[in-house]
């Protein structure tokens, strides 16, 4: 597309054209979102556990992992189905109101059973009270997120950007200004509870008069369709989300409240890994579920572009992670979360294997094998509870850290399989094996500029940035010797 004019600028970040433009542009809009969303945060929950130290944080930690542990029922595997079959079609406005009153349906159930559950959890009427809020607010919040499902079917990326954004900003607002003028744990949830509320009615107000206006259709042959479709997802996810929770929820139940707070402290680090995760992903779903409709082959040339680029990633991002950890933390939080690097330096490795799971994960639900996920995330719950419960008494939050990336990795031999079986995905491509060993090459390059003791003992940021970018222009320089000077041609 050639640029002419200030329109065709606004076209190229506002407008569907091309698949690459289409792609660059929702990643474009969700880098912004993820950035503010996910530093915001970050800032808040450091704050949070300096201010409040990591047996307070472990408190409010058990009961976000507890309320974590119902997620899935808010919306019961809804939101995949709903990118997929949308994206395959022009008209979904008539959908869009048996859907939105399902999802009510469904979030007064789930605020039921957590606020049944909370007294089986805890004997403690503090903690519950604060579970009880939180509730109430993830609530809010998930109705919100809900709606960015319809602009992802649309591929307009930009509106999910501005309301990601101004959740976070008033998420963030509440909580500093909760946590500097009146610090509690309870009074730091019910900033939860404002900030969730108010950006809940802002975002239907502008749904509602912009997108489409809002309206309630019990329609229940519709409902009976969806949920058809969901179910299999939603019990993968339910066990997907057994596997990320019941590790604090162990601890918790175990009397480890510090521990929980130092293991959650290194988890949030670890989870700043995955925003690449999402930057990919979210703009690859709709473009692969609207390139498998079209053709096979246009379909496994946008799959394999996914996967090459997380392969590209995995391995700094465990590497660098591992080497940097103990700076990081130090950066982060105070002395008294010391015991965070070892788990922080075993969780990254899971953040590493979790950039492959993606591209399988998408490609099962696009062949409509999402009762597949079933199977997967029943294994992982199974093997994850077992070894938290074997590695939690003797190893505390370490164990809980190894059994989390033994998971992993368990998960994704599963998902290779699966694809393998139940798509027409060809993975043997000689692509991948030459990215992978770039991407190696690369990472040792990296490792050894980093861990060089005057890159190593500058800021964490500063050493961070420069391992970032001994990398990928290690990478770039590579591929682009081999494959214009070397006799050997690359397949890219």
């Amino acid at each position: 597309m050639q640029i002419k004019n200030f329109d065709d600028i606004k076209s190229i970040f506002f407008d569907n054209l091309t698949i690459k433009q289409t792609i660059f542009k929702n990643t474009f809009w969700l880098a912004i979102a993820e950035g503010v969303e996910k530093l915001a945060g970050l800032i808040l929950l450091i704050y949070v556990a300096r201010i409040f130290g990591a047996t307070r944080y472990g408190e409010f930690s058990f009961a976000l992992a507890f309320i974590g542990l119902f997620s899935i029922f808010w919306s019961f595997g809804l939101p995949r189905i709903i990118v997929r079959e949308l994206s395959q079609r022009e008209e979904w406005g008539k959908e869009f109101s048996a859907i939105f009153s399902l999802r009510i349906v469904l979030s007064i159930i789930t605020l039921i059973l957590i606020l049944i559950g909370s007294f089986f959890v805890t004997p403690d009427p503090l903690t519950r009270k604060i579970i009880w809020i939180l509730a109430v607010y993830t609530l809010f919040d998930n109705f919100a997120g809900f709606i960015n499902f319809f602009f992802q079917a649309k591929q307009k990326m930009e509106y999910e950007s501005w309301t990601r954004i101004l959740r976070a900003l008033l998420l963030t607002g509440f909580g500093f200004f909760v946590i500097f003028n009146f610090p509690s744990v309870k009074n730091l949830s019910y900033g939860y509870l404002f900030a969730g509320l108010i950006a809940f009615i802002i975002i239907m107000i502008f749904f509602h008069f912009k997108v489409y206006r809002v309206s309630f259709s019990f329609n229940k042959s519709l409902w009976k369709k969806y949920l058809k479709m969901s179910w299999p997802i939603a019990l993968a996810g339910f066990f997907s989300i057994i596997y990320g929770q019941i590790d604090s929820v162990i601890m918790g139940y175990l009397k480890q409240i510090t521990e929980t707070g130092w293991y959650n402290a290194a988890y949030r680090i670890a989870g700043a890994a995955f925003i690449p995760i999402s930057l990919i992903s979210i703009p690859f779903y709709p473009v692969l579920s609207k390139a498998f409709k079209e053709s096979q082959e246009k379909f496994q040339k946008v799959w394999d572009n996914q996967l090459e680029i997380m392969i590209l990633l995995a391995f700094p991002v465990i590497v660098g992670g591992i080497i940097l950890a103990p700076k990081i933390i130090d950066f982060v939080y105070d002395p008294s979360y010391t015991s965070s690097i070892l788990a922080l330096q075993i969780l990254i490795i899971m953040a590493g294997i979790s950039f492959l799971h993606n591209p399988f994960n998408q490609a099962l639900i696009v062949f409509n094998q999402q009762t597949k996920f079933f199977w997967i995330s029943l294994s992982g719950a199974i093997i994850n509870i077992i070894l938290n419960l074997l590695l939690i008494p003797k190893y505390s939050l370490y164990g809980a850290a190894m059994a989390t990336v033994i998971t992993a990795f368990v998960v994704l031999l599963i998902y290779i399989r699966f694809t393998l079986r139940f798509t027409s995905i060809k993975l043997l491509n000689l692509k991948f094996i030459w990215i992978g060993l770039l991407a190696i090459f690369s990472t040792i390059i990296m490792y050894l500029v980093i861990s060089n003791h005057i890159i190593y003992n500058l800021h964490a940021i500063f050493s961070t940035i420069i391992g970032t970018a001994t990398y990928f222009i290690t990478f770039f320089i590579l591929r682009f010797i081999i494959k214009n000077v070397g006799t050997t041609q690359l397949p890219f």
